[in-house]
């Protein structure tokens, strides 16, 4: 029991009188967003010696990887049963560390070698490898105003309940997955035509009796035909068993994803309201399997293609089909076109078992900016295409690309890096 001395705490009384001043910090290269890709830039450029900061608007990291629950790795390794990874960095480590603890999976239904992760320890190692990469870290602040000398990005602003914060930097990643440091940047961007590309938001069941569950066909025929008695309006999706966990990953639904804050906030919580129906449906059409089973967490809204640069070059659809290996490349997949167009379901395009395609670097870099690199899915491309590389394989592999192209590049254009010297560096994500 505390003794009454020990009760009796000073406090000291504070008044805002006038603005306060902005603080500031200085850094080699500024990383804004801290997803897949923009983790990865951050760790390889920490790596590469180079003084990082990594931003993000939410107030821990890991991005759609961690809070909108993606569960997957996809595009990370070749089709069929003799798997190649084709991403390396940190996708080696992670697929190391987490492997033993028994938080990934390699789902055996799947032909693309998919490979489930646990949310919750990708999380942890994100934090623990960022933290021991010696990375500087602002999380809960918000990108409001990019500061600009002709071609070069020289500093951002950005908002915190705790004060403003200003970093300058000699390179710059966009990570933000909706181009939002490019889009501040007064630079051009694109946005999708033909109505927008829906986003879904998943769910992670718990209770789960694995012994009966059923098979991803049986779950996908049953979807399609009784979609409608449930009131779900998606009539595909999958929902993917974590073995020996008793948890299972579910995507059964699409919400759109506007760059709008207000619409975007009702849009979540209607993709909650779906998500409840389709644990209705999975109770009662499997209940052997689901019968107890309950949410135990809900992601954010996941978001896949809202706006992106325009960059350099535009990757089309008809080169990702035709697996046009660019002289330029930095990073590789097998990803299907995988196209969430419409509010039913979603256009997929599998490719040969000896396919690849690839990713230029002139997707990543706009063309009137000298030290800004693109990374992830607001890369450029036209909207099929990016649909098939805004996975999480190449978006590490892009991560990479954007890290040693800014340390090539220090103090100079990222245009007229040595294209062969950055492929020499990466090449275990394109060649070998």
């Amino acid at each position: 029991m505390l003794e009454g001395a020990a009760l009796k705490t000073k406090t000291r009384v504070v008044q805002l009188i006038t603005k306060p001043s902005i603080q500031e910090a200085k850094t080699e290269i500024c990383v804004v967003g801290a997803g897949i890709a923009g983790v990865s830039a951050a760790i390889e450029a920490a790596r590469l010696g180079r003084q990082v900061t990594l931003v993000d608007g939410l107030p821990s990291l890991g991005g759609q990887a961690v809070h909108s629950i993606i569960g997957t790795f996809c595009g990370l390794f070749t089709k069929g049963k003799k798997r190649k990874q084709l991403t390396h960095g940190i996708a080696d480590d992670i697929l190391l560390d987490l492997g033993k603890i028994g938080a990934v999976h390699f789902m055996e239904e799947s032909e693309l070698n998919t490979v489930l992760y646990d949310e919750v320890a990708l999380s942890r190692w994100i934090e623990k490898t960022v933290q021991e990469a010696g990375i500087q870290v602002i999380t809960g602040s918000i990108l409001r105003k990019v500061n600009k000398d002709e071609r070069r990005i020289t500093s951002i602003e950005l908002a915190s309940k705790y004060g403003d914060i200003r970093i300058f930097a000699q390179g710059f990643v966009d990570a933000t997955g909706d181009a939002a440091l490019t889009w501040l940047s007064g630079l051009k961007c694109r946005v999708p035509e033909n109505g927008p590309v829906y986003g879904s938001l998943m769910t992670v069941l718990e209770g789960i009796h694995e012994s009966y569950y059923p098979s991803r066909k049986e779950i996908s025929d049953r979807l399609k035909e009784k979609a409608g008695e449930y009131g779900l309006q998606r009539k595909d999706g999958f929902a993917f068993l974590f073995p020996k966990k008793g948890t299972a990953l579910v995507n059964m639904n699409h919400i759109e994803t506007p760059l709008d804050p207000f619409l975007l906030v009702k849009e979540e919580i209607s993709g909650k309201k779906e998500a409840e129906k389709t644990l209705e449906f999975l109770k009662t059409e499997f209940p052997l399997a689901f019968g107890d089973a309950r949410i135990r967490s809900y992601g954010f809204a996941g978001i896949r293609q809202t706006r992106w640069i325009v960059g350099k070059k535009q990757l089309t659809v008809e080169e990702v089909r035709a697996g046009v290996r660019f002289p330029d490349a930095i990073a590789r997949t097998i990803w299907p076109i995988e196209l969430h167009s419409h509010k039913e379901g979603y256009i997929w395009e599998e490719f040969p078992e000896d396919h690849i395609h690839y990713v230029p670097f002139g997707s990543l870099v706009p063309p009137d900016a000298d030290n800004l690199v693109a990374a992830g899915r607001c890369i450029d491309g036209d909207v099929a295409a990016l649909s098939s590389v805004r996975v999480m394989g190449p978006c590490i592999a892009m991560g990479a690309a954007a890290a040693h192209a800014l340390d090539l590049s220090m103090g100079q254009s990222v245009h007229e890096i040595d294209i062969n010297i950055l492929q020499e560096r990466l090449s275990d994500n394109i060649w070998k």
